[in-house]
Parts: structure tokens; sequence; C-alpha cells
């Protein structure tokens, strides 16, 4: 499973690009406003840390504004950009057009079969079904992945799914036995999955022993 950060922060994005498991990243208006820098600017410092596919959200309502906001991202890096969209009608027609013009796309705040297989013949290059909030309204999110993971294996989509709204290393697991192409993470949660008791008392073990190795 591909590994991608949910991060506007390039602090983070560069750390974790250094501990060599990062495929790409994903952003959001709220993750930028988070920064306090400019959009542009961010995306473009994004841009140059990573090797991998780098979604941006599209703002606008209607198909013919998100197209031209993903033409103008794209300049940017054409390898790299990936417009997210959101899972509406205008969306979805964004997503052909888009597609027409071979710039990638990710469909975004995705809650259901219907929507990931809509989204999957437009010709989405990705879509992320939100698990975090699924749960928070006291549905399964991971059956969900189960379910549009099957999906496109059983109808041979190019689509690749994404886990998104990740909240805990267990989700992270859970997308793993779900078979999903990618899970995006938060900085705190890779941080945590870093981390084992028994890692973390072998280490001290292993310290303590070597300190009573006499010295020749």
């Amino acid at each position: 499973m591909k590994i991608f950060i949910d991060s506007a922060d390039i602090k983070e994005i560069r750390e974790v690009a250094g501990w060599g498991i990062l495929d790409g990243v994903t952003t959001n208006p709220s993750l930028v406003c988070k920064t306090g820098r400019p959009f542009k600017e961010c995306v473009q410092d994004i841009l140059a840390a990573v090797n991998g596919p780098v979604s941006v959200e599209a703002v606008s309502t209607d198909s013919s504004g998100m197209i031209k906001e993903g033409e103008d991202w794209a300049k940017l890096d054409p390898d790299k950009v990936t417009v997210k969209i959101p899972m509406t009608v205008e969306g979805l027609k964004a997503v052909c057009g888009l597609t027409e013009r071979s710039i990638k796309t990710n469909v975004t705040l995705v809650f259901s079969m219907n929507q990931a297989l809509l989204a999957s013949r437009a010709g989405a290059t990705f879509i992320s079904p939100f698990v975090g909030r699924l749960d928070d309204i006291s549905q399964d999110g991971m059956d969900l992945i189960h379910d549009i993971v099957g999906m496109i294996d059983d109808y041979g989509f190019d689509t690749e799914v994404i886990s998104a709204s990740i909240r805990h290393p267990l989700h992270v697991i859970e997308s793993i036995r779900a078979g999903c192409h990618i899970a995006t993470i938060p900085y705190d949660i890779l941080l945590k999955m870093t981390k084992h008791p028994l890692t973390d008392a072998g280490i001290k073990k292993f310290y303590e022993d070597y300190q009573k190795i006499p010295r020749t």
C-alpha cells in the first residue's frame, strides 16, 4: 500500500520524505489555511519536496471553473499535480474534462459505493472515501473501503482508492487488510506508526548491556 501524507506543512512533509516512505501528498484549503502561507507558494514548496502526486483542491462550484483551476495548477508540474474535485454532478463533469486534458484527478468527499462508481466511470485517477467522517456518524468507514476496492478490482477500473480521513493507526492496518491502494495519513499518525513499547524496551536493554561490555 502506498503512503501519502495528509498535510500542507512543508516541515512535516520534508521530514517524512526523508524517511524514504513517502509516495505523495494530499492537501486541502483547511490544511493550507493552518500554515498561514499563500496557497500557490505552499503548493510549489510541496511539489519540490516530493516525487509523487500532490493533490490540490479546486474550490469552484461549477465544472468550467474546476477545469480552469485544474489547468492552472497543472502548469506548475503536470506530472505531479492532481486536482481534487468534490463528488458532485459538476465535479463529475470536471473530472471528465480534466481527464480528456490528461490532468490527474482525485475525487474527494466520497461516502458511498454509488459515488465511487460514478467517479471511477468518469475517469478519476484517485477516489478518496473519508473513513473517519463516516465513523463519526456511526457508519463503518472501513466497510466502504472494502466494498470500493472490491468494485475496482472486479470491474478493472484504473482508479486507485485513497483511504482518507484517517484518525488512528488502526485505520491504516484496516486499510491494508482491505487491499486499499493508498492511505493518506496525518503526520501525528505517521509518528505513532513508528512506535511500539517492545521496540523501546529492546533499545533500552541493548544500550544497557552495551555499557557493561568491557572496554579494551
